[in-house]
């Protein structure tokens, strides 16, 4: 059986802390890879995106193109609709049997678990892996004891670096060079993604 993390979210856009993220989960978990599924319209995240999908997976697949482990993966965005991970993993069984998942997530989604659509069907599917930044410490008391028993804590490097942050120094005309690989970075500047174009 193949092991196959799943990094999920709207990678509006997708910086390093996504793929230190990811590289952390795959060598504590021994993952075999790990898929990027860009969500087509997040269940628990409120306010508008920044660019639309196709520009998003764009960044996705430029940002992991170094990595042979990584692929990117476009089943939520070809669904349409609300993404809800249920859904994603049910396809996903049926489509690779020889595979097992793991879903990776943040320390500042890790406790939003509760909330997932389904999720005590979910979690007697997969394992969940929670990325853990010593500034923001998972705290697993706080999940019901039947999703505590499915999540596997890893630690991961400090870094304060949000999608959220990047389009508003973007928007403000702030550098964000150094917090996007430099592939996304690039294509970023160069068709104007949630700022200006660049004239270079």
């Amino acid at each position: 059986m193949k092991s196959i993390g799943i990094m999920g979210g709207t990678f509006d856009p997708i910086h390093i802390g996504h793929l230190l993220a990811a590289e952390t989960a795959l060598d504590a978990c021994q993952l075999d890879e790990v898929w990027f599924i860009p969500t087509n319209v997040p269940p628990l995240k409120e306010g508008t995106q920044g660019v639309d999908a196709e520009k998003r997976l764009r960044l996705v697949r430029l940002a992991i193109a170094g990595e042979p482990r990584f692929n990117a993966h476009t089943i939520e965005l070809e669904r349409g609709g609300v993404s809800y991970s249920y859904d994603t993993i049910t396809v996903l069984m049926e489509r690779e049997p020889d595979c097992t998942f793991a879903y990776i997530i943040g320390s500042d989604r890790i406790h939003d678990l509760p909330k997932w659509h389904r999720i005590d069907e979910l979690a007697k599917l997969i394992r969940f892996i929670g990325v853990e930044r010593p500034d923001e410490p998972i705290e697993l008391e706080r999940l019901p004891e039947h999703l505590r028993r499915r999540v596997s804590v890893v630690e991961m490097p400090p870094m304060g670096i949000s999608s959220t942050d990047i389009r508003r120094r973007r928007m403000s005309g702030r550098s964000i060079r150094y917090l996007v690989s430099e592939p996304v970075y690039s294509e970023i500047m160069k068709e104007g993604l949630y700022g200006p174009r660049s004239d270079d």
